[in-house]
């Protein structure tokens, strides 16, 4: 029996695999918690520790010790996405492993696409917005080759007056603005780059480093209105993302002499450090 050969392990396995290798957001945001879901609506609390006061110490002195203050937030689990497709014959897609892997490919690819949307729609949360420099919805700065260097720049400016980290900041961009920052040459950033591998496998979207920022080209950038484009820059710290795939099985058709597969993927993405993440708004000039 076909079903009876269909392994839901095996094809869980490769159809996450072949996810990450397709989600250009996955580069820019932690999986810290993702060993902690289980299915569709799992609440993961994320403990931060405040600030510790630094005292003066003198000789012989005597200490106070103060009690450590948290704040707590939720990731939630509270995307879940489904696929289903029919194959002829899954005994012989058995048989053939390029068929079931294709398949299994376009969904994981076309499921990454679903999510990097998502993630990319979380402007809306960061903290570092200076509307003077970095533009608004209703009042997006207009960027050209000329002035890209000088705009761009105010984000790293802003995020180390937040106290963010230098290591693993990145700015994910839209592909005009990846057009002009090559026009304005500015060194690092090129047409496609050296290929940047992680875990075996090369990142998507990634056009080198340039202003302290690992740039990420995709076309799943949100614009916030008509024509303007949210670009995000940051540290890895700022958004958490957790996913998991729920199940994967093989069904028999009652509408037809055929089987499907269908599968179902619960996801969840939080941004946790608002400080750690800028947003621009930005539209494009000519040149």
């Amino acid at each position: 029996m076909s079903l009876a050969n269909f392994n839901p392990t095996i094809w869980s396995a490769k159809l996450f695999v072949n996810l990450r290798k397709a989600l250009v957001a996955m580069d820019i945001v932690n999986t810290d918690y993702e060993g902690e879901i289980r299915s569709y609506g799992d609440r993961v609390k994320i403990n931060e520790i405040g600030p510790i006061s630094i005292s003066n110490y003198a000789k012989y002195g005597t200490l106070t010790f103060a009690e450590l203050t948290s704040a707590q937030k939720e990731l939630i689990i509270d995307q879940a996405k489904s696929f289903s497709f029919k194959v002829d014959d899954i005994d012989k897609a058995q048989n053939n492993p390029k068929v079931m892997s294709s398949a299994m490919a376009q969904a994981a690819y076309d499921m990454a696409d679903t999510i990097d949307q998502y993630i990319f729609g979380l402007y809306a949360q960061a903290g570092v917005t200076n509307t003077t420099y970095m533009g608004s919805s209703s009042s997006a700065i207009s960027v050209s080759s000329g002035n890209v260097l000088l705009t761009l720049s105010f984000a790293g400016r802003y995020l180390t007056e937040k106290n963010v980290p230098t290591a693993n900041r990145w700015m994910a961009i839209s592909p005009w603005l990846h057009q002009k920052i090559l026009l304005a040459e500015i060194g690092g950033v090129s047409a496609s780059a050296i290929p940047k591998i992680e875990t075996g496998s090369i990142v998507p979207g990634y056009v080198g480093q340039a202003l302290g920022f690992s740039f990420y080209v995709s076309n799943n950038i949100q614009d916030s209105a008509t024509s303007v484009s949210a670009i995000m820059a940051g540290n890895n710290s700022a958004i958490s993302y957790a996913g998991q795939i729920s199940t994967v099985k093989a069904v028999e058709l009652e509408s037809s002499f055929g089987e499907g597969v269908k599968g179902l993927y619960v996801y969840g993405s939080k941004v946790v450090r608002p400080d750690a993440l800028a947003a621009l708004h930005l539209t494009e000039a000519a040149g």
